[in-house]
């Protein structure tokens, strides 16, 4: 397996355990504080590995997808699209999350 394929493997096994992180910190036993900043930094690390990935692979032809991000402006969009991504779910999970939450406990 190269360096590419294990980088991207690598970013995938990340995004799902955000996902799966960020759905099972809401349920039954209420609001997993611990579990949901989990599911914060494993997006954050699948944002670094894709900004990773793009500062060694684009224009390389590895990925179409990648040879976008060509420039250090366009690779520093992945970043911002992360912080972006990780402030808007904080937003509606705290506004329209947590407050469900705590109108069913009462």
């Amino acid at each position: 397996m190269t360096a590419f394929n294990s980088l991207l493997a690598l970013a995938l096994l990340f995004f799902i355990a955000h996902v799966f992180l960020l759905f099972t910190s809401f349920g039954k036993s209420g609001y997993q504080k611990l579990r949901y900043f989990y599911s914060h930094l494993t997006l954050w690390i699948c944002g670094g590995l894709l900004f990773l990935l793009a500062v060694l692979y684009a224009g390389k032809n590895e990925s179409a997808v990648l040879d976008v991000f060509d420039t250090a402006g366009k690779q520093l969009l992945i970043p911002a699209i992360v912080v972006v991504l990780s402030l808007t779910a904080h937003t509606i999970v705290r506004f329209l999350v947590i407050p469900k939450f705590q109108l069913d406990k009462k």
